[in-house]
Order: C-alpha cells, then structure tokens, then sequence
C-alpha cells in the first residue's frame, strides 16, 4: 500500500487522511482527484453527481470523433455575403428597394433601407468550389478541409440574447455555458490547467460578460479560465499573479494547506456552499498551475517559422496570431475546450473599411493554425469552430441620417440565416450544408437552429445531448434544453 508523508501542520494525520475526512473531500483536486482518475475514467456523466471528482477524465456515451474544441469565436456577427455566400442578385439589385416584406415587430429596419450588395469580390476555390470573398485569401487556400454551415438560426435578433444563447443554449435564462457542458462531461486530460480557457473575451458593454463562460450550477471547476480581455493586446501570454517567485513552493503548499483547513471548517459548521467549494477547488488549481501554466502560455519555444505562420510579430495579425497559437498549446496540453475571441464584427456602419480590417487581423493566423493542427496531427481529434451569434442583413443600414456618403453605411443584425464553418475531427471536408435565398436573408434547405449545432458539438464529442444532464432545482437541465437534433449530413 502506498504510504504518504504527514502533513507537517498536523503531526501524525496524513495530508490524504485529512482531505478525506473534512469538508467533504472538496478541495482535494490535488490528491484524491488524481487518486480516483483510473476509478473515474470508465464512469459515464451522470456518476459525477453521485461524488466523483468533477475534473477527472470522463467516459463518453459512445466512442468519440473529436477530443477537444477549438471555437474561433468572431463576437459582433459577421456578414455572411460579404464572406462565404455568394450572392449574385443581391449585387445585382444593390440600391433598388427591398422585395420582401419586413415588419416593424419582428425586425429592425429604416424605411429608407435598400439592398446593399456585396463588398468584396468573390470567387471558387478548391476541389469543392467554394466560393470564398477576396477578404480571405488565406482562409480560401484551406476550404477543401472545411465543413460550411450556411443557414444557421438563432432566436435572438440582438447581440446579448443572440450571444447568451450561442454560449449557453438559453436566451432568457442563466444557464452554464456551453464549454462548462463539456467539460462537466469529458473532464479534463490534464489537473495542472483549467480544462475549459477563454482568451480575451469581451467583457463590456451589453454584449460582454463573464457569464458567457460561467458554470452556473454545474460544479465550480467546470467555469471558463480567463486570459486577457478583448480591449488588451496579448503581449506576456500569462495569467497575472500566477506566480509569486518571492516565496518558495513548499511554503506556498503549507500557507494554502492552513487556509483551506480554515475554509473546510466553515464548510463542516455551514453546510455545502458552492462558493466556497469553488474556492477550494479554485486555490488548488492555481497552486498546480504554477508548475505547468507559464510554460504552456509561453510562445519563446516555438520556432520562428512558427511564429510567421500565425503572423506574429507583423501588423495587423500579431495579436490574434498570439492567440491562436496559444490555444493550440493548450489543447496540445490536454485543455478541452478553449475559446480564442476577436469582437470586432459589429458593422452597422463603415462596413467597407471596418470588414477588411477585421478579416486581415484574423485570416493569416486561423489558417496558420489549421495547417499547424494537421502538421501535428492534433486536426484529427480536435474540432475547430469558427462563428459568430447571428448574420447581418442584406440591406443597409445608415447610421448618418442621410447625411454620410454611400462608403459610410453598414448591416444591421440578421437571426435568420448566417454562415459558419467547422474542420477538423469527425465532419465532412470540402462539404456545404444549407442554402439561403437568393439575398442571404432567410433559410430555404438545411436550417440548423443553435441547439441543432450544439447537440451536433456533443455527438462529435461522444456525448448524448439528451443524456448530458444536471440535476438542480428539481429538475434535469441540459445544454440544449429540450431541444436539438443532431445534424448527421456534416458527418464524416
């Protein structure tokens, strides 16, 4: 039998003895997760209910395509035929009246609106023809490896709504989010990081907050890590305070033993408080992390072909670059699920100018990484996503009043129809899914709602969207609610 050393704070009561018998073993990530791990790999979801550590890895409901998630998360809603649906007639009728009908309840519109065609010149690329906008070039040399959504829906027709339910799978409530979900039912392959990351989220406005990358009620480990914020450069590639240099490890351990034993004892005399309990788990988490998390966060060991790959140390592409580049660090380091945001999407005016700036911060660096991810093998086992919450509208919007040049206008907001794209692990490559009429306005074939992408992440996974539940309140919740289907013609 394996022995362990006496806590030096308590003579004669093991470090081991002691998590297991105070404050319900909550806090022991350390040393009674990892002891479980073996025990805990072949559990299905559910037993994580029944007390078994909340970031061990899981087994999943049937054998997985996809291992990880890598979601490219373009916050604001990116035109959809400006991009990737081509539309002729919309170019065609640019400036003539709108031909079908709108309502002031349902949508948001001036009188004065007209169509507004393309801004960007397109053209077919690859063996599958997809026709890509000039605003790409890079993206557009890798769509033969990519799966495009073309009619996603969403429910909202604004940006906090839209991004609450893309995120978290509800529009009105306060639910976990989406990477919670899944690592609640995958947990992580690695205890020294967090298993579900968010760099540079946008944390302001109406359209930001922290409860995009929440846990909510599933277990407090299971909440998004934050790196950086949208309005920040990412220059250091760290997480502040992580490391304090001036005090040496094992006292660190000591000073944490002797605060979570003060911690534990309010939990014995209060009874369960999640907080609390998240505290723990938390101040665990962050000492392991000392070891691991400035190494993986770096990018000085990568080469500098590597680094020209994602186009760092070059403008505009430096900073989303840098980004990029860490997430697959981090997926390569056993992280499930990490979210790179660029919120620069919101073009209700100036789209010309605006659009091309966005997509030349972010072009070069995600197809660096999706040649990165298949030099290395990681494409296979790793989803790769790239979205927006919502479209944009084919006609204009004109913020001046009249009084600014055509050049000055934009798009308003579009919950009808956009287009969104996945590679990697487990979908069909070079393949187009849905159609939009002839406007990019409205569905006409293959309509996928947000909960229909949702159950679709999780069956890539191995996860039963249906089966993934949490009990809270009295009732089972999941991510998608009581909707969703799978969508099996993106499959491979």
């Amino acid at each position: 039998m394996t022995s362990f050393p006496e806590n030096p704070l308590w003579p004669g009561f093991s470090r081991r003895s002691f998590l297991q018998n105070c404050g319900a073993g909550f806090g022991s990530l350390a040393l009674a997760s990892l002891a479980t791990a073996d025990q805990a790999r072949d559990a299905g979801p559910a037993e994580r209910q029944a007390g078994m550590g909340p970031l061990v890895p899981r087994a999943t409901h049937f054998v997985p395509r996809a291992r990880r998630v890598i979601l490219l998360w373009m916050q604001g809603g990116p035109a959809q035929m400006d991009l990737f649906d081509y539309k002729p007639r919309l170019q065609k009728e640019s400036g003539e009246k709108i031909p079908f009908s709108l309502t002031r309840e349902n949508e948001r519109f001036d009188e004065k609106a007209r169509l507004f065609g393309p801004t960007a010149t397109f053209a077919q690329h690859g063996q599958s023809g997809r026709w890509v906008s000039d605003l790409l070039p890079h993206l557009a040399k890798k769509v033969d490896q990519l799966c495009f959504l073309q009619a996603l829906k969403t429910d909202s027709p604004s940006h906090p709504g839209a991004i609450r339910l893309f995120q978290t799978g509800s529009v009105q409530f306060i639910r976990p989010s989406m990477g919670s979900w899944m690592l609640y039912g995958l947990g992580t392959e690695n205890q020294n990081l967090p298993g579900f990351v968010v760099i540079s989220p946008v944390l302001f406005g109406d359209d930001g907050s922290p409860l995009h990358y929440h846990n909510n009620f599933l277990p407090a480990p299971c909440q998004g890590t934050r790196i950086g914020k949208s309005d920040h450069l990412i220059k250091h590639s760290q997480v502040n305070h992580l490391v304090d240099r001036s005090v040496p490890t094992p006292l660190q351990r000591r000073q944490l033993d002797f605060l979570q034993n003060r911690n534990r004892q309010f939990l014995e005399t209060q009874g369960r408080e999640p907080e609390v309990e998240g505290l723990i788990e938390s101040y665990e988490l962050a000492f392991r992390m000392q070891l691991e998390a400035p190494g993986v966060l770096s990018l000085d060991a990568e080469s500098k072909a590597t680094q020209e790959l994602y186009g760092i140390g070059e403008e505009p592409t430096d900073n989303y670059g840098r980004k990029c580049l860490m997430a697959r660090r981090l997926i390569e380091s056993g992280v499930r699920f990490v979210q790179v945001t660029d919120g620069a999407w919101d073009h209700h005016g100036d789209l010309k100018p605006r659009l091309k700036q966005s997509c030349q911060g972010v072009d070069r660096p995600i197809a660096g990484l999706l040649t990165d991810l298949e030099a290395r093998g990681l494409l296979d086992d790793t989803l790769v996503i790239w979205t927006g919450e919502f479209g944009r509208t084919p006609y204009d919007q004109d913020l001046t009043n009249g009084k600014g040049p055509p050049e000055s206008r934009g798009r308003d907001h579009n919950p009808h129809c956009w287009t969104m794209w996945m590679a990697g692990a487990g979908v069909r490559q070079g393949h187009l899914h849905g159609e939009t009429d002839e406007y990019a306005w409205k569905a006409v074939a293959g309509e996928v709602h947000v909960h229909d992408l949702h159950a679709t992440i999780l069956h890539l996974l191995g996860l039963d969207h249906e089966r993934l539940t949490y009990r809270y309140g009295g009732r089972d919740f999941r991510l998608t609610d009581v909707f969703g289907r799978v969508v099996p013609e993106i499959l491979a």
